[in-house]
């Protein structure tokens, strides 16, 4: 790749991760839970684009980049089913003793 290119590809990861941290924090907390869960479909598609990728490689390389793609991806979707089934357990009523 040309060295404007990576200049260029590096730069839209940079301001990706700025903007992010931004979104991120002016969240509030009672619309985390629903953003999470679609957080958890777009990774669904990630993983899907990580399959395709690891599985048309012509390289080594290229099958090492698909197949640590599909783990960080996947790593993404657990985590994020469970801290948002934790959260959702959070808002459950409490059942009190003696009362079924």
């Amino acid at each position: 790749m040309d060295a404007t290119i990576l200049a260029y590809v590096f730069l839209v990861f940079v301001l990706s991760l700025f903007l992010g941290v931004e979104l991120i924090s002016k969240v509030p907390s009672i619309l985390h839970t629903p953003l999470m869960s679609a957080s958890n479909a777009i990774s669904g598609i990630t993983i899907v684009g990580a399959l395709v990728s690891a599985g048309t490689a012509e390289s080594k390389f290229s099958l090492f980049l698909g197949t640590l793609a599909v783990i960080f991806a996947m790593i993404n979707v657990v985590g994020g089913y469970l801290v948002t089934d934790r959260m959702l357990a959070m808002f459950k009523k409490k059942e009190t003793a003696g009362k079924p």
